[in-house]
């Protein structure tokens, strides 16, 4: 289809490059390959990816449509009888569809007729007492923490529980929602709960504020209906209307979801699932079940919830909103709108974590994967696989054992009792082993081998794959913890939330049993001194593999996925070079829009070199501060500053508020010129201070922001406008290259090279490649945090020599080098102080 007559019904009237974004993420999906794309922020990636997908499902659709009512040639048959037949079976086709969307569309026609007394009513039925209180909360109750009998030992057995994520989706939780079908819904004689597997779009993000965003961008769209079905509808009665309503549902964890306060203020995440999971066990009393959840007699509620959630486009928020007014679980009762929406949006973890998408009852095959915000992807699927365990959690966990031991030895039989001394000893041997490491070594980090771990007596007799099956589904996590909660609350008289400890080791065991080859273990301390054991997961390769061969089409889109080559060489090394599809756009601001310098030395000749030998000199640090004072005389309004780490950030300012220089610090000139504000480690005060940069933006003050690359104000923060007329990057941020951690991603790089047939030096290359890269991703995400639409203007300064050099400047993404010339790119500070005043008294 020739690109200028593809309607693509975006919203608007599309710039060229939004049109080129559409044609090309269409292309990609009918092609079925992977495609990196980089749009930057601003250009209207999120609609350009709803318009190019959402057109690209209804013509699949159509097209599947014809090849399911496609009627085999025959000599024997006049063609109009052949072609009577297909039509014939287009309309049975197309009247399946009807019925659901004629469903949908009287749930659509109520709440538009009643949407002010739907949203301040009472639910339709009488909402079921809640029981707000603790599980083990009656006297008498501790038999309730003895372990079943245990006696399952074969290795066939498949325990869905092993394979459950650290969310904690149990066997007894995955049996309910077996029990209730698709995990949770439809039972098999029960037609109005039968619904087909549709073609479906799976966008994920890293957070549910981003996802908000991209559901607010969805309900602008409207796409027409397949083609043939308005006919459908006037023949057998239906709503007919122009546009169809996408089928939508927004997936979330218990977190997001739960409406049952006592579960919902359980506290972190792990104790919320943990709640939710022993209010479903047969040993808790009907009384203190969860009412919310669904069972075979509320299967009309669940019949309800998902119709009105498909019904119209709602987010996470509205999803809870819906299952308390219906008084349902919404977290379990939206497992059923599953199979029949057409985009499903979602986390990170629920995506590419395989027991999260088993335990949610998620198939990927043939469907389409769309992941935004994707320069995160690698770091992501690392963070998901790798877990911390630290010394104070082996202790709680070994005092908990001991405690619950010595309570019910006696009753331990057979299987239980070799089980449970075999986890007592091995979270023995795992504390001994971090106990030595921290008396023995002065290290910061220091690899570790799992032999170190297990070194502890008798620890070597046991079966690890048997141990840790058997802890998942003996339920000796929640038996243990249990027993501990119930003992401190009857000596306490008070409720005590508790972390379930034995739960995050159960995760860390789990990774004892994963292949050498792909991850390691470490011994670190933190800046607090606080050790622990970490397992690192090294290559992302194989759990993204199976996410890839299972999707039709794989999109990884975001504003700076610059230098995409990571993408090519360490997550689809496997993928044939003619499936990988990369992309990328400039942006939609005028080039004299943008002012690009890298400043190569400050103002009296001092070389701008923050390399990690040379950042700590005092004339390099008090030059960059009298660069910065007159960048403040000059860029109006906002000005962002970014600096490799908060510990150099600290070092910097501490020195610019002792060093006097003509009778007043640097500090002190600087807050003559605008009002500063400085970025802080904790989450805790961002919003404030960003309230307070904006208040004197506003009041023409003027303000100076000292930010951290890779920090809170690094990523998702907007510095649109007069909030970011200028962005200054101080250094690059390269991780400590001689860490334990990095030595070992390094050399994981140089073997995977070599076993693919490439040469050591080309390994060392491709692991060099792989550390810049990681640096320059960093730095492009900050630096997008500027020009965020069309007629939106900024300057971008890079304050470090290195910033010149071909092997980094390259690394920059494309709309970023729109804004320099080569020949003037690299400059001194007084040429650049030139550039810029006549770039803003051309802007201002």
């Amino acid at each position: 289809m020739a690109e200028s007559t593809k309607d693509f019904h975006h919203p608007f009237t599309p710039y060229d490059i939004q049109s080129q974004l559409m044609r090309a993420v269409y292309d990609c999906i009918s092609d079925g390959k992977i495609g990196i794309f980089e749009s930057p922020t601003g250009t209207g990636k999120s609609l350009s990816l709803i318009c190019s997908t959402l057109s690209w499902l209804r013509d699949e659709q159509r097209l599947a449509l014809d090849r399911q009512a496609n009627v085999e040639e025959s000599n024997e048959e006049p063609a109009w009888i052949l072609e009577q037949t297909r039509k014939q079976k287009t309309e049975r086709l197309l009247q399946r569809r009807l019925e659901l969307e004629s469903r949908l569309a009287r749930i659509r026609e109520k709440e538009s007729r009643l949407r002010l007394q739907y949203e301040k009513g009472e639910p339709p039925r009488k909402r079921a007492k809640v029981n707000h209180g603790d599980l083990a909360s009656e006297p008498g109750d501790e038999d309730q923490f003895v372990l079943d009998d245990y006696e399952s030992e074969t290795e066939a057995k498949v325990s869905t529980a092993f394979q459950a994520d650290r969310e904690g989706l149990s066997t007894a939780s995955l049996d309910l929602m077996r029990k209730l079908g698709e995990p949770l819904g439809p039972a098999r004689d029960n037609p109005d709960l039968e619904t087909a597997e549709e073609l479906k779009i799976f966008f994920c993000s890293r957070t549910h504020s981003q996802l908000t965003q991209f559901v607010n961008e969805l309900r602008r769209v409207r796409i027409p209906e397949i083609s043939g079905f308005q006919d459908v509808k006037e023949r057998y009665g239906g709503i007919v209307q122009r546009e169809s309503t996408v089928r939508h549902l927004p997936l979330g964890s218990r977190r997001n979801l739960c409406i049952n306060p006592s579960i919902a203020n359980a506290g972190s995440t792990t104790a919320i699932n943990e709640r939710c999971l022993d209010m479903q066990q047969s040993s808790t009393p009907q009384e203190k079940k969860c009412s919310f959840l669904p069972t075979k007699q509320n299967e009309s509620l669940v019949n309800d919830f998902r119709d009105h959630t498909l019904a119209r486009i709602r987010d996470i928020e509205d999803l809870g909103a819906l299952g308390k007014k219906i008084g349902i679980c919404p977290y379990y009762a939206s497992r059923a709108s599953i199979k029949p929406s057409e985009i499903v949006t979602l986390p990170y973890q629920l995506l590419l974590q395989k027991s999260a998408r088993e335990a949610l009852g998620i198939s990927l095959k043939g469907h389409v994967i769309i992941i935004d915000e994707a320069h995160n992807l690698m770091d992501a699927i690392t963070n998901i696989h790798s877990i911390t365990l630290t010394q104070s959690q082996l202790h709680r966990c070994r005092t908990q054992l001991r405690t619950y031991l010595q309570k019910f030895r006696n009753k331990l039989k057979g299987k239980n009792r070799v089980y449970v001394t075999q986890t007592v000893r091995l979270i023995d041997s795992i504390s001994n082993c971090l106990d030595r490491l921290v008396s023995q070594s002065s290290s910061v980090e220091v690899l570790v081998t799992v032999g170190d771990m297990m070194s502890g007596k008798g620890v070597d007799q046991i079966n690890l794959y048997k141990l840790v099956r058997y802890i998942a589904e003996s339920k000796l996590a929640r038996k243990v913890e249990g027993y501990n909660e119930y003992v401190t609350k009857q000596a306490l008289g008070n409720p005590v939330d508790t972390t379930p400890v034995l739960t995050h080791i159960q995760g860390f065991l789990q990774a004892l049993m994963n292949p050498a080859a792909e991850g390691r273990f470490f011994f670190e301390r933190d800046e607090s001194s606080y050790p622990s054991l970490k397992y690192l997961l090294l290559d992302p390769t194989f759990h993204f593999k199976e996410v890839v061969e299972d999707a039709r089409a794989v999109v990884l889109a975001g504003g700076t996925m610059s230098p995409m080559d990571d993408y090519a060489r360490h997550l689809f090394a496997y993928v044939a070079p003619e499936r990988l599809k990369t992309w990328s756009c400039g942006h939609i601001v005028p080039k004299d829009n943008l002012f690009v310098r890298s400043v190569s030395r400050t103002q009296d000749g001092v070389d701008l070199d923050f390399s990690f030998t040379k950042r700590n000199s005092f004339p390099l640090i008090n030059g960059l501060g009298c660069c910065l004072v007159r960048l403040a005389a000059i860029v109006p309004d906002g000005l962002v500053v970014f600096f490799p780490s908060y510990a150099y950030l600290e070092q910097v300012s501490g020195q610019w508020q002792q060093t006097t220089l003509a009778s007043e610090n640097i500090w002190t000139r600087l807050e003559k010129r605008k009002t500063v504000f400085k970025e802080s480690k904790g989450a805790s005060g961002i919003e404030d201070t960003l309230q307070q940069y904006s208040k004197a933006i506003d009041e023409g003050k003027g303000a100076i922001l000292l930010s951290v690359i890779g920090g809170k104000m690094s990523e998702g923060i907007n510095f649109s406008d007069r909030l970011g007329r200028g962005v200054a990057v101080v250094g690059l941020p390269f991780p400590n290259i001689h860490s334990a951690q990095w030595k070992a991603k390094l050399d994981d790089i140089e073997q995977s090279t070599m076993e693919r047939g490439g040469s050591r030096a080309e390994g060392k290359a491709a692991g060099r490649d792989f550390y810049e890269n990681a640096c320059m991703r960093a730095v492009n995400q900050s630096i997008g945090r500027a020009i965020r639409h069309q007629r939106d203007f900024a300057s971008i300064l890079l304050l470090d020599r290195r910033y010149s050099t071909s092997r980094i400047a390259n690394k920059l993404p494309g709309w970023i080098k729109q804004g320099f010339d080569e020949r003037n790119f690299a400059t001194s500070f007084p040429e650049t102080i030139q550039g810029l005043q006549a770039f803003y008294d051309a802007k201002v």
